[in-house]
């Protein structure tokens, strides 16, 4: 059996995906966040982003300086739903 290198576990994607993607054309981050959904999952790009931004170097070419990071969005830090719901049913 192969093995498998997991880039992102929240959205069970590997580094053979991530260069596939990259390979049909999703070669810069927000393009191959877009298609691939890494770094949207709830670590919010804590646990992949690095190793993103390490695969795109290698493949195009880049610098990481060059490739940046993802624009985050809210809540970054993430939320239990109970938080959320606590009085709504008081």
């Amino acid at each position: 059996m192969k093995d498998r290198k997991v880039v992102c576990r929240c959205e069970d994607l590997t580094e053979e995906d991530i260069i596939k993607a990259i390979e049909e054309g999703y070669d810069d981050l927000e393009s191959l966040k877009r298609y691939t959904g890494a770094t949207t999952g709830p670590c919010q790009g804590k646990g992949c982003l690095m190793h993103l931004i390490r695969i795109l170097s290698q493949k195009t070419g880049k610098k990481p300086e060059e490739i940046g990071v993802t624009t985050q969005r809210q809540p970054v830090n993430p939320v239990p739903l109970y938080v959320l719901a606590e009085g709504e049913y008081e």
